[in-house]
């Protein structure tokens, strides 16, 4: 079963001065090993097998082959900030590549690291590195005791504890089915299955908390992942996280919420798809997020809704929020609207990624009146009568941990 992912490793390395070529060729034979495993294997089994580290060495490849095409085939004025940061200049030599792309750290779950960062730690700088950036005005700083991971990885280890409980209670409870059965569709209301739909999501993430938190655990238990010193003078073990629970649960716009989910990958996307998208930056984005999870149709589903929906969203806030914020009381009550109608909005995004097929989601999206499409719609016929701005370039999964800024 780990046959195809070392093997993929080894072909792909061949392609490595050549960015392009290398996400043609390790997306490509991705979506074959994703082909064989769903419609040939197991379809709707959701199995761990060889797909998973698959998919996080696909990210290791084309990022490293961009990188090394910056570092090597590029001027460096041409290169954005963190593109200049992240160019690497000669080419690693097999063992470095090799474990870069298999070390047991982050093979089988991720997250996705930059090669840089990565050698960082190995070479037993990374730490230090970010102790002189945060404390840099101060001399001697290169002297201060390395800072133990041991409290981050325990509170990590707490919260993996409680979000398995959650999800061997909740999810049996309220199943994601549910939301398609025929007799519930037919006899509970429109706000009885809004409702459903709503808490039935919240339960199905339980498991992405657990796994992503355990493996930015396993990292921290390494001395990997210090990002430095917080606004509070505490020692942040975060630099490569994958989530923030908190203001994924309580996130009030679409941006808020894609800003904390699953991270890195958001900053993957970023890095070999929206700076490098000759147009549609957007959409291509989202394409590529949709290929490289897999070939359910539900995948397609959920990132094709998530175009429109993603720009309604920014029209919406750019649009109101301003008239909101007179007060605390109003702004408040702003953020409670518009923190619900970020959790639906959100729970009809992605209700065709559990659902898999095609049927059930087509059979869910009628039950619900396609309610959300036909609002976006209006919103951008609307926003089409209005004079043109400045077109500002929008990616879908941007990462607060990778200094990501609007353009």
């Amino acid at each position: 079963r780990r046959f195809p992912t070392i093997l993929e490793t080894l072909i792909v390395s061949l392609f490595l001065l050549f960015g392009r070529y290398s996400l043609i060729v390790a997306m490509g034979y991705l979506t074959l090993c994703q082909v064989s495993r769903v419609y040939i294997f197991n379809y709707g089994i959701l199995s761990t097998d060889f797909s998973g580290p698959l998919m996080i060495i696909t990210q290791k490849i084309t990022s490293l082959a961009f990188q090394v095409h910056d570092g090597m085939c590029r001027k460096e004025e041409e290169l954005a900030t963190e593109q200049r940061r992240l160019a690497i200049k000669s080419k690693p030599c097999l063992l470095e590549y090799l474990s870069y792309q298999l070390n047991f750290l982050s093979v089988l779950a991720g997250p996705c690291s930059n090669y840089r960062d990565y050698f960082d730690f190995i070479e037993g700088s990374h730490v230090q590195k970010r102790l002189l950036q945060a404390n840099g005005k101060h001399k001697g700083s290169n002297r201060l005791a390395e800072p133990s991971p041991d409290g981050a990885v325990l509170s990590k280890l707490l919260v993996c504890a409680v979000c398995l409980i959650l999800f061997l209670s909740l999810t049996k409870a309220l199943p994601i089915s549910y939301n398609v059965d025929v007799q519930f569709i037919s006899e509970a209301p429109f706000l009885s299955r809004l409702t459903y739909a709503f808490f039935s999501i919240q339960a199905a993430r339980p498991k992405f908390y657990f796994a992503w938190t355990l493996a930015d655990a396993i990292n921290n238990a390494a001395g990997y992942g210090f990002r430095g010193v917080d606004e509070n003078g505490h020692y942040a073990w975060d630099f490569i996280s994958n989530l923030n629970i908190w203001k994924i649960e309580t996130a009030t716009s679409f941006k808020m919420f894609i800003d904390n989910w699953n991270i890195q990958t958001g900053a993957w996307l970023k890095r070999v798809c929206y700076e490098r998208a000759p147009f549609y930056p957007t959409a291509l984005t989202f394409v590529l997020s949709a290929l490289w999870h897999g070939v359910y149709p539900g995948y397609y589903f959920t990132f094709i809704t998530a175009i429109p929906i993603t720009i309604a969203a920014r029209l919406v806030r750019k649009t109101c929020r301003k008239y909101f914020l007179h007060s605390s009381t109003v702004k408040g009550m702003y953020d409670i609207v518009t923190w619900a109608i970020t959790q639906l909005a959100v729970g009809y995004t992605v209700m065709p990624f559990l659902l898999l097929a095609v049927e059930p989601t087509l059979q869910y999206y009628r039950s619900m009146y396609f309610y959300f499409h036909i609002i976006t719609i209006l919103l951008a016929v609307v926003s089409s009568v209005k004079p043109k701005s400045t077109d500002q370039r929008f990616y879908p999964v941007p990462s607060s941990n990778n200094n990501v800024k609007y353009n």
